[in-house]
């Protein structure tokens, strides 16, 4: 105890200048051993654990742990050197109250963003209708009420009042929202597509006969490609209030996503069904741009005046190549209906000699249409069985996703193998319709 006695009395012997080179070491110290038992004992804890959320809050935790150390290093200085009373220590003080309320409500704020989602995630029903994008608006509003409960203690402190200065900036304000109004509306719209997410960069979307990818999405405008390369901004203020088709969902990344493609082609009514359905499927399957999964169809939609219709359904995997793909297959079709000697039908006025049309093999059609037919019979029984499987998976899924403890990960896998197995069955339920 005598050493360390004799040890502080030479510390305050010592000159002003010296004292503070002391205490300023001293936080360097504190703050080195500060780093030790971050850095080795809690971030090995953290990485150890197998949540997200303390990995998220580590580093600004610890960040704002080295400015707390700092400055409470620089007032313990500060009041040891000068003295509790000195007219230094107390003009500092108010500053270093409303440094430590700032440091808490940014570490709160922080917290708040973090952990707000865990917390909803884990007590919300899987079963419920939530809203997309609810969880950015409470965490704005959690983090506004602590900025502003802040604010206003640190004002305080500082011997501002923070009513005051809003108010005398009221009508300031009440002026430049008049004048920027179209500003502001679009500023405010651009948050709400932000809630409400109708569409991201990548995504394929039109909007009043404009048809392009979604480029991006700023503060004030939306910025949309055409086919023809022509760049579209529309304001945020009209797209708000306009009907948006997304053709293409999910290109968040802003990758181009897969889109289906549709197309109807009508043949004579002397015309095997079996026939024209087989040659049109086997098409469609060779076509290098549709994909397999899921599987292209074939389906009869319409018995139009003049011509069986039928409706051709698949998927390109990016929708770039959409038209490219329907080029392929309109004309490879023309081709291979011309050798399967199957007629697209259109009116005839006048009937006009020339050279004929060569004829096609009927001994060979009557084969292709009656190996078209037990192809069919067997492509109809394995539709069939592919959507019963659909039916059953999508009531398996839907039991899953009642469960209110569900992993929020695996909640979000099966959502979507359910838009994937609801886009197949739609797409056969809408070719039956």
């Amino acid at each position: 105890m005598t050493i360390i006695a004799d040890v502080l009395t030479w510390l305050d012997d010592l000159d002003l200048w010296a004292q503070w080179v002391v205490g300023l070491i001293l936080t360097l110290v504190a703050l080195g051993i500060f780093q030790i038992i971050f850095k080795k004992i809690i971030l090995d804890f953290v990485k150890k654990t197998s949540f997200d959320w303390d990995d998220k809050l580590y580093k600004p935790v610890s960040k704002r742990g080295y400015i707390f150390l700092s400055i409470v290093g620089i007032q313990t200085t500060m009041k040891w050197v000068h003295g509790d009373g000195h007219s230094l220590v107390l003009s500092f003080e108010p500053f270093f109250q409303a440094s430590y309320i700032l440091l808490s409500t940014s570490l709160v704020s922080v917290s708040l963003k973090v952990m707000v989602p865990v917390v909803m995630d884990k007590f919300s029903e899987s079963s419920s209708v939530t809203v997309s994008g609810s969880n950015s608006l409470v965490i704005f509003l959690l983090r506004a009420v602590a900025w502003f409960g802040g604010l206003y203690l640190a004002f305080s402190e500082l011997g501002i009042e923070l009513f005051g200065v809003l108010a005398s900036l009221a009508v300031f304000s009440l002026i430049i929202g008049l004048a920027m109004q179209q500003t502001l509306g679009n500023i405010v719209n651009s948050f709400m597509l932000a809630l409400d997410q109708p569409f991201e960069v990548g995504d394929r979307i039109e909007v009043e006969g404009n048809l392009g990818s979604v480029v991006s999405v700023g503060i004030l405008s939306t910025k949309i490609l055409t086919h023809e390369e022509n760049l579209v901004v529309i304001p945020n203020n009209s797209l708000v209030n306009s009907t948006v088709i997304n053709h293409a969902r999910g290109g968040g990344d802003g990758k181009g996503r897969r889109i289906s493609l549709v197309q109807d082609i009508g043949v004579g009514y002397s015309e095997d069904i079996d026939h024209v359905k087989y040659t049109i499927l086997k098409l469609m399957r060779e076509c290098p741009y549709v994909i397999a999964k899921p599987e292209p169809r074939v389906l009869l939609t319409e018995l139009g005046d003049f011509s069986k219709v039928f409706r051709m359904f698949g998927w390109v995997e990016d929708y770039s190549d959409e038209y490219v793909a329907r080029d392929w297959l309109l004309k490879n079709l023309d081709e291979r209906f011309g050798i399967e000697g199957i007629e697209i039908p259109y009116p005839k006025s006048v009937e006009i000699k020339g050279a004929e049309s060569p004829s096609v093999d009927s001994s060979n059609k009557k084969a292709s249409i009656r190996k078209a037919k037990l192809h069919m019979v067997r492509e109809d029984k394995q539709l069939e069985k592919e959507r019963s499987k659909a039916k059953d998976k999508i009531e398996k899924i839907n039991e899953k996703l009642k469960d209110p403890d569900l992993n929020p990960k695996v909640k979000f896998g099966l959502e979507e193998d359910l838009r994937e197995l609801q886009n197949i069955l739609g797409m056969f339920e809408a070719g039956e319709d």
